[in-house]
């Protein structure tokens, strides 16, 4: 009897030491999509403002179907916003693509950086 239950045991420890490596690469990818992401989302808003793009034109005639009591999009709140602020221009680049206005939270690649020794100033971008 005891050999079936140690063979219950290892196997239920084996399969927890799996769910525990899927946890952990999958936090790993959430967190490589999130760095992602904000990098991308920077390139775009880099590339708005260079070429003074509108919402317009970048969205068209876009319907949004709204519940009730729900936000309005970002979008639609830009539109009907007057005196709306133009998209921020990246103050700080990594050099891999990867900017920041300097306004908001700080990205992680700006802090991983500050962290391995560099200051602010090495990351502006050249006028």
């Amino acid at each position: 009897m005891q050999c079936s239950l140690y063979g219950i045991h290892s196997m239920a420890t084996k399969l927890q030491t799996l769910l525990n490596q899927i946890s952990k690469l999958q936090s790993q990818a959430e967190s490589l999509r999130s760095q992602e992401k904000s990098g991308v989302v920077a390139r775009i808003r880099e590339a708005i403002a260079h070429y003074d793009i509108t919402t317009d034109e970048l969205f068209g005639d876009v319907k949004i179907k709204r519940t009730r009591g729900a936000a309005k999009p970002a979008a639609a709140v830009k539109k009907t916003r007057k005196g709306a602020k133009a998209a921020s221009v990246p103050k700080y680049t990594d050099g891999t693509g990867r900017t920041w206005s300097g306004v908001g939270k700080r990205p992680n690649w700006f802090k991983d950086a500050l962290a391995a020794g560099k200051t602010a100033e090495d990351l502006l971008i050249a006028k």
